[in-house]
């Protein structure tokens, strides 16, 4: 049932594309819950949409029971959250960039200091157009120095888990299915074979994955290039 779930939310759409044309990915974290009668899988997902005026946190929810949804599907829910508040770092001319007189941006209530351009390639990020920063950009440098802020809190994380689910297993990163192609599912992945087994027995020792993880945004080209 857990596959199903998973490759049915695939067709539709709602399944993590790392390398959705529309999101530049900046960071994921996958966590799993479980009781006796119940499961659930969240995935994380923070990233640009040049379509959105900021970045933010996408957090998928597929669960056997939802805490609360408001969607027609019973088995999943999406949630969005902005950590990053919105303010002058953006430019005024165009909200794709940070303004070059910015200082600083506010995380989750906590101000950062904005590197200069240089301090950017020691996070394997090379800027397209130095020294200019792209948001896409500075969303994966706060991904690499502050990324608990720039992911889900534990109540956002739980937000349509059951209360009575316990946290079995966090993964802050895994091979992932490359859902783009329709030959590759969840229930063809190593990854999500396995981790359906840990959800059905609580036995988080399921879980001994063969090949490196894979959700590194470097993986993923090809997000943000519509």
């Amino acid at each position: 049932m857990i596959l199903e779930i998973l490759d049915r939310c695939c067709e539709t759409f709602t399944f993590p594309m790392l390398d959705n044309g529309y999101v530049y990915l900046a960071a994921t974290r996958l966590s799993l819950f479980r009781s006796a009668e119940d499961w659930a899988m969240v995935i994380e997902v923070f990233g640009y949409s040049p379509r959105e005026s900021i970045p933010s946190t996408h957090i998928y929810t597929f669960a056997s029971r939802l805490q609360a949804s408001d969607g027609e599907d019973p088995h999943h829910e999406s949630d969005f959250v902005n950590p990053i508040e919105e303010g002058d770092w953006l430019d005024e001319e165009d909200p794709e960039m940070v303004s070059p007189d910015a200082k600083e941006v506010v995380v989750r209530g906590r101000t950062i200091a904005l590197p200069e351009a240089e301090a950017y390639a020691e996070h394997d990020i090379e800027l397209e157009d130095p020294p200019n920063v792209q948001v896409f950009e500075l969303s994966r440098y706060l991904a690499a120095v502050a990324r608990d802020d720039v992911l889900a809190t534990e109540r956002e994380r739980r937000v349509n888990v059951p209360p009575e689910l316990e946290q079995l297993l966090v993964l802050e990163e895994w091979h992932h299915p490359n859902v783009v192609d329709e030959k590759d599912r969840p229930s063809g992945s190593e990854t999500f074979r396995q981790l359906a087994e840990v959800l059905v027995t609580g036995d988080i020792d399921r879980y001994r994955p063969s090949r490196e993880p894979n959700t590194h945004w470097v993986n993923w080209p090809d997000g943000g290039s519509l």
